[in-house]
């Protein structure tokens, strides 16, 4: 009978597991508990007994027959052939420590070791399911068949949802079992009908046809997606699936994957040879590689390769692996090497751009070195290095030669109260850059640039403890101040070639470079002073951090990139709160020097009763990006009206283009087996016009149904519906 439960399992909860919801139909149980008796033996009880010696024992009444691994209760039963063969009928009942069945009527043979139950309905053990077959056979020549199956995860007499199956069979010796005429019952209705599939009853793949998947959307209308499993090998496996879409047409859909002992990857492809939503014949295609390996104790290699056919893909058709709101791709691949003193990587870096954006440098080779040590006691010795081949498809952008080095010395002292660091480098950096064909450029062919940099910088921890209410805290007090000094070149003659302006955060205030890369390094002559506070709760809690800082130049710069309008930055600040157990605040801003007021700014707060029970609220400005201003407003929430029924919603509001950006609303019907779902949303559409822009001004609007039968589906919760869409739900807090 075990045989008989791996079959249930397998065959109505294949790859599925319950739903994380709070609703759940009661899961049924049952006690079992083998008395001890023989092994191998057979105990038999009743009220009365007959037997006829080598011939037939009869019990009547209340019998009760215990094996090595099963108990079966019965109002009578008949043992034959000295207890090989067994007949048991009138309120048949079977127990294991997996399965329990309630039948008319039993019979097994022990000789050619086979177990049928007529008219039964089966209970397994700790799973929210149950069911029932005309036939359940178990026998050693044909493994294990059901007739006339069924399965539901509701409550007996309230069958809402139920699968039915005219044969369920596990043959001996196979390592799948096959279900045929498999209907799927919504309301007693026939909604679904697979005429047959295979499922595994092992832990071993195997070969054969997955669930498939049902669903529907505005863009790609009624979708139908059957996916093939091949199994390869023990370490080579790939599915291959066919995608039908009532608005677009066929779609094909294949993923390998590999693995040994140091390396493993993914290969998707996907392809849809004509989108009949579009109008023409070009192919539309995604494809997607990735690759981690380890060569050696010290040496590994990563790639990463993805491409699309055209700009709106990913908004037509939707990846697993990218969102509608990414600019570019990554086709990259590298060899790292890591010991305790030396770091050394070589990478080929390319991108796939999405839109009318200007077309990033790749960098064809880029190999960066890195060393560190300590000289003695007090001083450390570390050298950086880089040597990178910049490449651009544009002709009238240049391609490049960088070679950069970077040693520096430092005097490092850490303690428990706080840090000190004096530190001093030389950065040399060399261009050769191809300008030919490029007349009217300030750019010039090779260019040496050696800068200096010296760098002080300390902290201090001051610690104490804090009654706050009736509660105990730990409260810090962390200033750090931060001298540096940078000296001058003119760098107007280098192009741009990975480099852009770093943001004024408080985390940035402290690095000393205003820019990502290594074509502009600005001069400094400055002082950074800033402090973080935090509020510890007695479990090392993180209550509240809080941290703000401004940097104040002593010389106005003179690299033309890192031109300021005064002798001190913004201020920069954050902010993340847990008010108590349900309240959440996080923040940060910028505030300008000049004008004292806001140049950046975002805030969220989040009242979070349960995971799905919550509220949060979020505002993002930004004075000026791009020539334009940022100003937009947030709302998402989810919360249960009732115990039947529960709402998502999600708004947000551009205030400087005085409109919506983007609506959603979901309600749910939820029972203890099934969930029906309606959502509506509209947004901005973000579809690239033939000019390769994003079109700002035109909305996209969508409505979608979905039912799902609990215990039959993916893990998924309320909040998963607040996650779709261009704003998809976030945690806000960082707090450890």
């Amino acid at each position: 009978m075990k045989i008989a439960y791996t079959a249930l399992l397998a065959v109505i909860l294949m790859s599925s597991s319950n739903l994380h919801a709070q609703l759940t139909c009661e899961v049924q149980s049952f006690d079992f508990e083998l008395p001890k008796i023989a092994d191998g033996s057979i105990e038999v009880r009743s009220n009365a007994a007959q037997i006829i010696k080598d011939e037939i024992a009869v019990f009547e009444g209340n019998v009760l027959i215990t094996t090595p691994d099963s108990i079966i209760q019965a109002d009578s039963a008949n043992l034959r052939e000295n207890g090989q063969r067994l007949q048991a009928s009138g309120n048949v009942t079977y127990t294991d420590e997996l399965l329990h069945v309630e039948s008319l009527g039993i019979e097994a043979n022990a000789e050619i070791e086979l177990l049928q139950l007529q008219s039964t309905e089966y209970q397994i053990k700790g799973v929210n399911g149950r069911g029932g077959a005309d036939l359940l056979s178990i026998s050693r020549e044909r493994g294990v068949i059901l007739e006339n199956v069924s399965f539901t995860t509701c409550p007996k007499g309230d069958e809402d949802w139920k699968i039915q199956a005219s044969e369920i069979s596990i043959r001996k010796g196979m390592p799948f079992g096959e279900a045929k005429h498999t209907r799927f019952y919504v309301g007693g209705v026939p909604v679904f009908y697979l005429p047959y599939f295979a499922f595994p009853i092992t832990t071993e793949r195997q070969t054969g046809f997955l669930f498939p998947k049902i669903g529907s959307t505005g863009s790609t209308g009624i979708e139908y997606e059957q996916p093939f499993y091949w199994n390869i090998a023990p370490n080579v496996d790939t599915t291959i699936s066919t995608r039908y879409m009532s608005n677009r047409g066929l779609q094909l859909k294949n993923e390998w994957r590999y693995l040994t002992n140091n390396h493993y990857g993914e290969l998707q492809l996907e392809y849809l040879a004509k989108d009949t939503d579009i109008g023409n014949d070009d192919p539309r295609y995604f494809y997607r590689f990735s690759h981690k390996g380890k060569l050696s104790e010290n040496w590994s290699v990563t790639a990463d390769v993805s491409d699309i056919s055209d700009n709106n893909y990913i908004v037509d058709l939707r990846s697993d692996y990218y969102n509608q709101a990414d600019t570019h791709l990554y086709r990259q691949a590298g060899l790292s090497y890591f010991s305790e003193d030396l770091d050394f990587n070589v990478f080929v870096r390319d991108f796939t751009t999405i839109g009318n954006f200007d077309d990033n440098y790749r960098a064809l080779p880029e190999a960066k070195l890195a060393y560190s040590t300590s000289l003695n006691e007090w001083f450390d010795f570390d050298i950086k290095s880089e040597l990178a081949y910049f490449d651009n498809r544009l002709e009238q952008r240049p391609d490049a030669l960088r070679f950069h080095i970077e040693p520096s010395l430092s005097i490092p002292y850490q303690r428990a109260w706080g840090e000190l660091l004096a530190e001093v480098s030389v950065m040399h950096t060399y261009y050769d850059q191809d300008i030919e064909g490029m007349p009217n450029t300030n750019l010039e062919e090779t260019v040496e640039r050696t800068l200096g940099q010296a760098r002080f910088y300390g902290s201090l921890i001051f610690e104490r403890e804090q009654t706050i209410g009736d509660t105990d805290y730990l409260v810090t007090f962390e200033p750090k101040t931060q001298y540096l000094y940078t000296s001058y070149q003119d760098q107007s003659n280098i192009g741009f070639y990975d480099t852009t302006e770093l943001l004024t955060t408080f985390s940035n205030l402290f690095r000393g470079q205003e820019f990502t890369g290594l074509d502009r390094i600005n001069d400094n002559n400055q002082f950074t002073l800033g402090a973080t506070t935090r509020i510890i709760d007695d479990n090392n809690r993180e209550m509240l951090v809080a941290s703000i800082g401004q940097i104040f130049y002593v010389e106005s710069a003179q690299l033309q990139a890192s031109q300021r309008q005064d002798n001190r930055s913004s201020i920069a600040a954050e902010l993340d709160w847990r008010i108590n157990r349900n309240w959440f605040v996080h923040s940060d801003f910028q505030v300008g020097n000049d004008t004292n007021k806001v140049e950046r700014s975002s805030f969220s707060t989040e009242y979070r009763l349960s995971e799905n029970k919550l509220i949060q609220i979020n505002h993002r400005y930004i004075r000026e990006l791009s020539n334009e201003k940022i100003d937009q407003f947030g709302v998402s929430a989810s919360w249960p009206m009732g115990d039947n029924w529960h709402w998502v919603g999600r708004y947000y509001r551009d205030f400087e283009r005085s409109r919506t950006t983007e609506s959603f609303m979901g309600i749910e019907y939820e029972s203890c087996c099934w969930a029906l779902r309606l959502t509506v949303q509209r947004n901005l559409a973000t579809r690239f016009n033939n000019d390769g822009f994003r079109d700002v001004n035109e909305f996209d609007s969508g409505i979608a149904l979905q039912f799902v039968f609990k215990g039959m589906g993916s893990p998924s919760n309320k909040v998963d519906m607040l996650r779709q869409g261009l704003f998809g739900y976030r945690q806000p807090f960082v707090l450890n």
